[in-house]
């Protein structure tokens, strides 16, 4: 199981939600380096193409089950995980 790639995409899912909502939501970042951190750093951090990838060979070598939970895992946790670092940022962040 893909565990690695999983860690890699719900971790970069937090630190996209908590920056977004503690420094771009609020204008504490211009928008040139709010590009460079969620697309280049962020982007380069995570890895759609290898989850893509591991979820194609999964499917192809018969592993139907592993792979929707590879889908399943990447997906939902990554948008649980944007939530709850959004979340933490409004939460404890002070203005």
């Amino acid at each position: 199981f893909p565990l690695a790639t999983l860690s890699v995409n719900v971790l970069g899912a937090l630190i996209a939600g908590f920056v977004v909502t503690a420094f771009f939501s609020r204008g504490l970042m211009p928008g040139a380096l709010q590009l460079f951190i969620l697309v280049g750093f962020l982007g380069g951090f995570t890895t759609f193409s290898a989850f893509s990838v591991e979820s194609l060979r999964l499917l192809q070598s018969g592993e139907i089950f592993m792979a929707m939970a590879n889908i399943l895992l990447n997906v939902v946790g990554s948008l649980l995980a944007v939530m709850l670092g959004a979340y933490v940022a409004a939460k404890f962040m002070v203005d």
